[in-house]
Parts: structure tokens; C-alpha cells; sequence
């Protein structure tokens, strides 16, 4: 028996810019004085600095933190660290990421900055319990492709995605 195909979600450039604005919006609504964002690398990077213009931050870091690769989940590596003299327990500052999935990042972000608001554009229902302030929920059986890892290419009716891929020509086979 086959197994269902998995559920996806293709985000443009436009519906990302617009989400991102939204997380900006509830973030206003905290009314609280940011002392900077701290960029999640690499998904975290563009919703920081659409964040960072529309709520006037002007301190921008980065904590590079890698949990996963296309295929398969893991141990989190810290890729680059923090500022720790700077950020502290994270008191006044915002934790910006494109999606919390299985959780397991904003755990360990968690611990680390105790204090740090955690704001994602998605989430997933795993991770959802771990961040202060997201927009979009999305079921955990659904990939996200977002803006930056896809490329125009035809694509078959749902219907037909059990058939295999589309083969050149608009064919699936």
C-alpha cells in the first residue's frame, strides 16, 4: 500500500513578506522597548530584518544553530554563538525564526536565553508550546517550502501527485 504524499505548503516572496509584517504587527501589540533581535541563521535572517525595520530596531545578532538537513533530524551543533555580554539571559530582547517545527531549536534557545521573547512567522503544533508569539499554525505532517528553496517548475494536479513526478512536457509518470 502506498503511503500518502506529504502534505506541502509553498510560500511566495509576497505571502513571506506579508506574514513576516503580520509577526511585526503582534509583536508592536507586546509594548515592549526591544533592545535588539536576535536572527536565527539562516530562516531567521529575513523575517529579523523586516521585523527590525518595521519595529525600529536598529541591533541585529545572530545565533547560528543547526538541527536538521533535508532528510533527517539531529542533535543540535551551535554553529556560531551569541554576543553573551551583550544579550545576557535575553531580558528585552526578540528571538526571530521562519518556523518552529519539531521544537527542539527554541528548547535550546530556551535554555539559554530564559528571558528572550521567541517569535516565529510558522508553527508547527510540536514546537507551538515553546514560542511566544507566531502567526501561522501548520499541521506537522506539512513541509514548507519556503521562498528561497524552490524554483518555477511545472507541477502535476494533487489528484495526479500519486502518479509520480511531472516529467517535462507537463507528462506524470
Amino acid at each position: 500500500m502506498n503511503s500518502p504524499a506529504p502534505k506541502r505548503f509553498i510560500v511566495s516572496w509576497d505571502q513571506f513578506h506579508r506574514d513576516s509584517k503580520a509577526l511585526a504587527w503582534r509583536l508592536v501589540e507586546k509594548d515592549n522597548a526591544w533592545q535588539g533581535i536576535i536572527a536565527i541563521t539562516r530562516g531567521g535572517m529575513i523575517p529579523a530584518g523586516i521585523i527590525a525595520r518595521e519595529l525600529d530596531i536598529k541591533v541585529i545578532e545572530t545565533i547560528g544553530v543547526s538541527s536538521y538537513d533535508d532528510k533527517n533530524q539531529r542533535d543540535i551543533r551551535l554553529l556560531k554563538d551569541i554576543n553573551a555580554a551583550l544579550i545576557g539571559d535575553g531580558a528585552g530582547w526578540l528571538v526571530i525564526d521562519d518556523l518552529v517545527d519539531s521544537g527542539n531549536t527554541a528548547k535550546f534557545l530556551r535554555e539559554r536565553l530564559p528571558k528572550a521573547h521567541i517569535a516565529t512567522v510558522y508553527a508547527k503544533p510540536a514546537g507551538e508550546p515553546l514560542v511566544d508569539t507566531y502567526v501561522t499554525w501548520v499541521s506537522q505532517d506539512t513541509w514548507i517550502y519556503f521562498p528561497w528553496d524552490v524554483d518555477f517548475e511545472p507541477v502535476a494536479p494533487i489528484a495526479d501527485q500519486k502518479k509520480g513526478p511531472i516529467a517535462p512536457g507537463g507528462k506524470t509518470g
